[in-house]
């Protein structure tokens, strides 16, 4: 009798938990698409994923290093990814299947994230002083399938440079491009990210190194002829990096958080509802999450459609998006 009382306890409670949330939580699991560990996606879409898993229920995320915008966005195309950070000017291109990408990508956006800065960094000494300089160097242009990658190229087209013909190139990422130009493997590097980036900071602060950021400002006017008013004109302040003495203009493009149109409704309110509400849990993992705001999202910095689950929590917050 005690053995058949245990076992029909033992039964009931597996019954009780199919029946309760504790058992349904992780119904959902979200795939974050991020980029390399040494930019800002990793860490703040790690961040993201540990808030969504924390505060929704039924839903577990996880963060993905990646090599970030371009593969990002085939990997939502390819629905091996949920939810991913992206340069809006990489998304427009996968948005109407341009550029990189040979067909039309169906993302939609869940949030304008921050502004992306461009660094275009050497060191003290190579004679680099402007972005013609680069010619007959050796530049790492970012990681291939990067959004860094693809704004980099279009910088250097502005000035009339073609990154195969009047430099070496290398294709690195924000960690390894610090390390080639600490080692002096090469001469200079393109970087697109939040501000400070790590890998920038650490390469600034080494002993015996004073990094040099080269201005590109200029370069804003024949980028918004070409691409349209995607880019606009931004500034590395001083003191950004350790041994960085003046202000230096630069070319700034917003970053956004999308996902694949086919998202539930549900779920993409409950992703955009839970970072806004855990904003301040967001800052303290990276400090460029200050910039997720209700002011940014009808600014026009997503050239994408947001996601109707996402139009309905700005709606109810009194802000009109589309």
């Amino acid at each position: 009798m005690k053995r058949l009382f245990l076992l029909f306890m033992g039964t009931s409670l597996i019954f009780i938990l199919i029946g309760t949330p504790l058992w349904a939580q992780k119904a959902v699991r979200l795939s974050i698409a991020t980029g390399g560990t040494g930019g800002v996606y990793y860490p703040l879409g790690g961040g993201m994923a540990n808030i969504l898993s924390k505060y929704i229920p039924y839903l577990e995320a996880t963060a993905e290093v990646t090599t970030a915008s371009v593969d990002n966005c085939l990997l939502v195309g390819a629905k091996k990814a949920d939810l991913a950070l992206i340069m809006a000017d990489v998304g427009w291109d996968a948005y109407q299947g341009k550029g990189k990408f040979k067909e039309k990508i169906p993302l939609r956006t869940i949030a304008v994230l921050y502004p992306n800065n461009m660094h275009i960094v050497t060191l003290e000494g190579k004679g680099i002083e402007k972005v013609t300089d680069l010619k007959g160097k050796r530049v790492s242009t970012g990681a291939p399938g990067s959004g860094t990658e693809v704004k980099a190229l279009r910088v250097l087209e502005a000035y009339g440079l073609d990154p195969d013909r009047d430099m070496k190139r290398d294709k690195l990422g924000a960690s390894e491009s610090a390390g080639a130009l600490k080692d002096r493997k090469i001469d200079a590097y393109f970087w697109d990210g939040g501000l400070p980036t790590a890998s920038v900071t650490d390469l600034a602060a080494t002993p015996g190194i004073k990094i040099k950021l080269i201005s590109h400002g200029d370069a804003i006017p024949k980028m918004r002829e070409k691409y349209g008013p995607l880019y606009v004109k931004g500034v590395i302040p001083a003191k950004t990096y350790p041994g960085q003495e003046t202000d230096v203009e630069i070319a700034v493009i917003w970053n956004l958080l999308v996902c694949h149109e086919e998202m539930k409704g549900d779920v993409a309110f409950d992703v955009v509802r839970t970072l806004f509400e855990h904003k301040p849990e967001l800052v303290n993992v990276h400090r460029e999450a200050r910039w997720l705001s209700l002011e940014y999202q009808p600014t026009g910095a997503s050239p994408i459609p947001f996601h109707p689950g996402a139009i309905r929590y700005f709606t109810e917050k009194g802000i009109k998006v589309k």
